[in-house]
């Protein structure tokens, strides 16, 4: 720095140009360093967004199974409306939406192709205790779960605990039923899979029932009846 006849102070050319130099070193060197860190940065969290997502999704699917009720068709029909497959199931539920009136509604959790791929998405539709079995259920308001590359299949134990690949036409509903997750690109199990016990075993007239034999509980004579005697029974007693 000199200073000039007037006596003020200013930078010469030489030192501008030294300053711009170093500015520039200084900001390739930034440069590079950003390059290097920030694409892991990226991955971790996309990582971290991606298990937070599954651990959301678990937690909903596992909620949504547990509060499945012991509701059937009709009376003449004692078995509860609960189908299940390896990748898809329906049953009912009370229902869970605050826009939607209280009361019973079906749910169907299966995978679905769309443009981004194949999604694990949950529908819903009203449950109406006089439709006819027959009737095809249309679901609406589907809600995405869960996106590749994670995948959720479905198994079911009832009271024998041996686990099985699907539920379907049977007189009472799983004891558990246990939610594994995928990679679909190894294809093996992560340790996020976790496994929830349906709360409700029995139709609601066995509740108020005094008749504990009707209802699979012991009686006096520590006499129980299996599954299929207690919805039939249940459903005979409906007004």
């Amino acid at each position: 720095m000199k200073r000039s006849v007037q006596g003020i102070a200013g930078f010469t050319l030489v030192e501008v140009l030294a300053a711009t130099v170093l500015m520039g070193v200084v900001l390739a060197a930034l440069v590079i360093v950003t390059s290097m860190w920030l694409p892991n940065w990226n991955r971790g969290f996309a990582r971290a967004q991606r298990a937070e997502l599954l651990n959301l999704a678990l937690d909903r699917l596992a909620g949504d199974v547990a509060a499945a009720e012991f509701v059937t068709r009709s009376r003449d029909n004692p078995r509860p409306l609960f189908e299940g497959s390896e990748f898809a199931l329906t049953f009912v539920r009370a229902t869970l939406s605050p826009n939607v009136r209280s009361g019973l509604e079906f749910v169907q959790i299966s995978e679905i192709a769309d443009r981004v791929g194949t999604a694990l998405v949950r529908m819903r539709t009203q449950f109406v205790p006089a439709a006819n079995a027959s009737d095809p259920l249309l679901f609406a308001d589907p809600v995405v779960l869960l996106r590749a590359p994670y995948r959720v299949t479905f198994a079911y134990a009832g009271s024998d605990r041996i686990w099985k690949n699907s539920w379907s036409q049977a007189r009472e509903l799983p004891s558990a039923v246990r939610l594994t997750v995928r990679d679909t690109l190894s294809e093996r199990p992560l340790s996020i899979s976790t496994a929830t016990l349906i709360h409700n075993q029995i139709p609601a007239a066995c509740v108020k029932s005094k008749d504990d034999r009707r209802c699979g509980r012991p009686g006096p004579e520590g006499s129980s009846n299996d599954g299929a005697d207690v919805a039939a029974n249940a459903a005979s007693r409906r007004p």
